[in-house]
């Protein structure tokens, strides 16, 4: 991957749509998100067509606060699993990144307080306007040891929700498509968020 990567939110879509470019500019993945599913299942493309399946994210249980999210190549081969940890993701978004049933990183908010910030002046006419352009969260993935590896961070703007992905240390082949679904996946579940 050629990075920074960017991930840009379909405005006026009914369901969610994540486009994600390189630093090229070329496609690297397309996400559609399905409406109404109790269950979720998440198909990532390789284009927009929705032509070539590239992954697939399944959640393991019906609607829950903390349901793991499970990621399968275009083989259904195992890749990992992202899961939001529950009441403690409340203050501050908090997500696991498993390797199996092993836990290899973290992505938490960096700031809890932006989101706070932004669901208050969201309320405000006029002022709601400014929000996106003036609160900006970053959430960054780390190892266990504290090392940060990505840090992805919305980008200021008025109305469309755009975000980029900065590589700031060296993963893997298989840790980056662990952190680069997970990724994708926490935005669908803090889209509401900012």
């Amino acid at each position: 991957m050629q990075y920074p990567l960017e991930l840009t939110f379909k405005l006026w879509a009914l369901a969610p749509q994540i486009s994600v470019l390189d630093a090229q500019g070329s496609l690297k993945f397309y996400v559609r998100q399905k409406l109404f599913k109790l269950k979720e299942l998440i198909t990532v493309f390789a284009d927009v067509e929705r032509n070539t399946p590239l992954y697939y994210i399944r959640a393991d249980r019906i609607i829950d606060f903390s349901a793991r999210y499970d990621f399968t190549d275009a083989n259904n081969t195992g890749i990992g699993a992202v899961k939001r940890r529950g009441l403690r993701s409340l203050w501050r978004a908090r997500y696991d990144i498993f390797d199996g049933d092993d836990v290899m990183m973290t992505i938490q908010e960096k700031n809890p307080w932006i989101k706070v910030a932004d669901a208050l002046f969201a309320q405000l006419p006029i002022v709601s306007i400014f929000t996106g352009y003036v609160f900006n969260p970053v959430y960054l993935v780390s190892r266990p040891d504290g090392t940060v590896v990505m840090r992805l961070e919305k980008i200021p703007s008025f109305l469309s929700r755009k975000f980029t992905i900065k590589a700031m240390n060296q993963l893997s082949e298989r840790e980056e498509k662990q952190v680069l679904l997970s990724l994708m996946m926490m935005l669908l579940l803090e889209r509401s968020r900012g």
